[in-house]
């Protein structure tokens, strides 16, 4: 389906032609007539399919054939990366609109705050916010919601995870009960469902597009192997790889952020480490050095996993397993964008061989997995189990002894369950 079938004002298709935008992704043309009919609606679509334009069209387009005083429109997003994506995405398709918007998120200096006060204060037409920034905010007691159309929740299955639930219900307290309320999620369990019931009027209208499965054109593949080799494979994988333009490395932790950035650069790479740990600015330079080039290897916790729109990506690479299958597809979800060809890399630990299972079976396929490089230590091997041969990767072949005996103890005398690496 095209844009120009939408029925969009010549202004908003004016701004969609400038930017390339012919043809409509399915949340988009399944999406976009129930919001502009007024429906809530809960998408459940993951990142890469669309679905911020698939809300901010709709919205824009309402604005211009029938503008509004005072604020419009609030959107939250759990991260300030993904509010910033969205306000970006938002400058760009508004360029030919009368819409003005304001982004807002914590971490930066007191002359921010001051003109976040001022745009909530004078009405700014589109809000995009973090819950915590915008709770400090209406606090404070200047804001008025009260004449707001949209409220649109974006990854609210991360907000939820990260603990905003509260916070989101106090926001929905400032603003009018007739409004049309847009809640987008890339998975949807239960409490989704449930927190949904609580926010959306009962005759919603649901969509749900290409949950949980990555592009076909991304190469999967894993190395097995334990903590101790892991900065070594990662430095050997990228080392002379010159032709790769962007390579993002995954870990859980900002301590393993840290010594994986420090490994590569004293391996005489070119790397930025981004986490909490960096104040905003630092972040948004990182990320800025990462987009143009300057810097081809990124290092960070799953604050990039999700709503980061950088084009170019080569190689994903995950030092660790994800806690999260899902997390896992946004994950790799970074690299073959616009329909490139990428390729994900996961370094799977001993303990972490049972999340990886669960990977696979929620993209119902078996990852290859790749042999070490010559010189990569694998690791402490897993100690004997409980069915007499010792603990190797991959699947068991053969039977061993399941019945009778001692069955919590292996050979050692050692209890067959898995100790976490």
């Amino acid at each position: 389906m095209k844009f120009t079938e939408f029925g969009f004002t010549d202004t908003l298709l004016e701004g969609l032609s400038a930017m390339g935008f012919e043809e409509a992704t399915p949340i988009q043309e399944q999406a976009i007539p129930a919001i502009m009919d007024g429906a809530d609606l809960l998408g459940c679509a993951q990142t890469g399919t669309g679905k911020t334009a698939a809300f901010l069209l709709p919205i824009l387009d309402r604005y211009t054939a029938d503008p509004h005083t005072g604020t419009d429109t609030l959107i939250i997003g759990p991260t300030r990366e993904l509010v910033q994506q969205v306000d970006r995405q938002l400058e760009g398709f508004s360029y030919f609109t009368p819409v003005s918007s304001i982004p807002i998120y914590g971490g930066r200096d007191g002359r921010s705050m001051d003109q976040e006060r001022k745009a909530l204060k004078t009405g700014a037409p589109v809000v995009v916010a973090t819950p915590g920034r915008l709770i400090a905010h209406l606090d404070l007691g200047y804001v008025d919601f009260s004449t707001v159309r949209h409220f649109i929740l974006d990854e609210a299955d991360r907000m939820l995870d990260m603990g905003f639930i509260h916070d989101i219900l106090k926001i929905a307290q400032h603003l009018p009960k007739d409004r049309q309320t847009l809640l987008f999620s890339a998975t949807m369990p239960p409490k989704i469902r449930k927190f949904a019931r609580e926010l959306l009027r009962r005759e919603h209208v649901e969509v749900t597009v290409a949950v949980s499965k990555p592009a076909e054109n991304i190469l999967q593949a894993a190395y097995e192997l334990e903590d101790e080799g892991k900065v070594k494979l990662v430095s050997r994988l990228l080392e002379g790889k010159k032709r790769l333009q962007r390579t993002i490395i995954f870990a859980s932790t900002k301590k393993k952020v840290r010594e994986v950035a420090s490994a590569l650069h004293r391996s005489g790479l070119t790397v930025a480490a981004i986490s909490s740990d960096l104040d905003q600015n630092s972040r948004e330079e990182a990320l800025q050095d990462f987009r143009s080039g300057k810097v081809p290897i990124v290092v960070a916790t799953d604050v990039l996993s999700r709503g980061i729109d950088i084009k170019g990506i080569d190689v994903v690479i995950n030092y660790d397993v994800p806690p999260d299958p899902e997390d896992y597809v946004h994950r790799i979800g970074r690299t073959a964008r616009a329909d490139a060809s990428g390729v994900a890399l996961t370094f799977i630990s001993r303990g972490d061989r049972h999340r990886f299972r669960r990977i696979e079976e929620l993209m119902d396929m078996q990852v290859r997995r790749l042999p070490l490089p010559e010189g990569i230590p694998v690791g402490t091997p897993p100690p004997r189990d409980n069915r007499g041969g010792r603990g190797g990767y991959g699947r068991r072949s053969g039977g061993g002894n399941r019945g009778g005996g001692n069955r919590g103890r292996g050979r050692g005398g050692r209890s067959g369950g898995r100790k976490k690496s």
